[in-house]
């Protein structure tokens, strides 16, 4: 592991996951920095999204998960049992690969989880909304219409109107599931460009298939391969000068 050069906000130490009796994640250890746009690469099935869900409890859901190790996000073992798990999610964001607006107006995505969290005031409301569709990028698409429902924007819009509503909420993490698999290439374009300027304000992780995409948008590269974390190091040099063959093969093209 290469000195970082950042604020660590998570750390994770030993971590393992199992489905069942199938081990998914062994052993991960390594830390994320503040505002920072960190990449996880590796072929399907290597555990990336898996340990993305690590981090706001998401594996919580399937009954044959087991977890073991810690991760830390400002000091605090988000995975002890004594951890609020409804108050981590709100900490910690989550963007899905594809487009899930709730059936609602673009107003009410925005507005439905800080009303979750007890804001009631429609002046506030506004304010949030507004906020968060600029800070997606949004704004100017749908200013003048946001009684209008979410479901009826395009791919694109979509996508940008769910990471909206992810930020609504003011997280500290963002975490993003390849956020733009399901969209064009001028969507994708511009989602790549909203994570950057995301990262002013939010740590953003990412898992991609898109070897370019990691190169364009990151910070920091993760490779995962069979449940284990084979290299991570900026960005620039891991896709430059990998230290593992494998990182190489796999960057390269040579398997996955």
């Amino acid at each position: 592991m290469a000195e970082n050069g950042f604020e660590t906000q998570i750390r994770t130490i030993g971590l393992n996951l199992s489905y069942g009796t199938a081990q998914v994640l062994k052993d991960i250890t390594f830390d994320i920095g503040r505002k920072t746009v960190t990449a996880f690469i590796g072929p399907s099935g290597c555990g990336k999204s898996s340990y993305l869900r690590c981090l706001n409890r998401m594996n919580d859901f399937i009954p044959s998960a087991r977890v073991s190790g810690t991760i830390e996000i400002d000091g605090e073992d988000i995975l002890s049992p004594a951890t609020d798990v409804i108050a981590l999610r709100r900490r910690v964001g989550m963007v899905f690969q594809k487009p899930n607006p709730f059936p609602m107006s673009i107003y009410e995505n925005v507005a439905y989880g800080p009303r979750l969290n007890g804001v009631k005031s429609r002046s506030v409301l506004d304010d949030i909304v507004e906020s968060s569709l600029k800070g997606a990028a949004l704004w100017d698409e749908v200013k003048n219409k946001l009684s209008r429902p979410g479901t009826g924007l395009s791919g694109g819009q979509q996508q940008r109107l769910c990471i909206a509503r992810a930020i609504a909420t003011q997280p500290d993490v963002l975490l993003m599931d390849e956020p733009t698999s399901a969209l064009d290439p001028m969507s994708t374009a511009r989602v790549e460009e909203l994570i950057r300027d995301l990262k002013v304000d939010y740590t953003v992780v990412i898992v991609t298939h898109n070897m370019q995409q990691a190169a364009r948008i990151s910070d920091y590269t993760a490779f995962f391969l069979l449940g284990d974390l084979v290299e991570y190091d900026r960005t620039a040099r891991m896709f430059t000068s990998p230290s593992d063959k494998r990182t190489e093969d796999y960057i390269s093209g040579r398997f996955g």
